[in-house]
């Protein structure tokens, strides 16, 4: 007989002998089913595996994005700053702060029509206009700022430039205010006294 089979061997009339049958050993059952569940896990465990490192890998690269915008931020703040602070000192006899964001790009009290900032920027962290951060004295409103309308929680917390140092642990983009640093007008006649500026939107008080 075959080795692996089970032999049946039954007698009949043939005087030869006997005629023997064969059929196949059955599958161990059992054994297949247990290797059927460990691959099982196996895979799980892979997905899972897989699953975590995707996370991390999409955290990642969200911090990274964020910290593009948050640079992207500081330097576009910075660039109205800057063109506040050079249009208020652009005439001496006659400084003033602009009144509208179009002042800063064609300075209509020059001849040459002076440009101050090159575009109007769009805040990165909404994608809209920036909150202009406004003054107030006796000839009306004017713009001494701006700032990010967002109100999402910086991912930078410290370790920023001496120009922003005012910025560290701020709970909202919107407590980075880029204020120009100039010095007030003088009222004609009264070289002692200063006109007064009242800011309309002041930042919150400090924790």
């Amino acid at each position: 007989m075959t080795p692996g089979r089970e032999a049946i061997c039954m007698k009949n009339s043939n005087p030869a002998g006997q005629t023997c049958k064969h059929r196949p050993a059955r599958c161990p059952q059992p054994a297949n089913r247990a290797s059927r569940g460990f691959t099982y896990i196996g895979l799980l465990a892979i997905l899972v595996i897989i699953g975590i490192s995707l996370g991390a890998a999409g955290k990642y690269w969200q911090n990274v994005i964020l910290r593009e915008k948050e640079a992207e931020l500081l330097f576009r703040g910075d660039q109205y700053k800057q063109a506040i602070e050079r249009y208020y000192n652009a005439i001496p006899a006659l400084p003033r702060y602009p009144r509208r964001i179009e002042d800063l790009l064609v300075d209509n009290r020059t001849s040459a029509g002076k440009r101050y900032l090159r575009q109007q920027y769009k805040d990165p962290m909404t994608g809209d206009a920036f909150q202009l951060v406004e003054g107030v004295d006796a000839t009306g409103k004017f713009i001494i700022g701006v700032k990010s309308k967002s109100d999402k929680t910086p991912l930078k917390q410290s370790h920023f430039p001496e120009a922003h140092k005012d910025f560290e642990g701020k709970g909202q983009y919107s407590d980075w205010q880029f204020i120009a640093a100039v010095q007030q007008a003088q009222v004609p006649g009264n070289p002692a006294r200063r006109m007064p500026v009242i800011r309309t939107n002041p930042p919150p008080p400090a924790p």
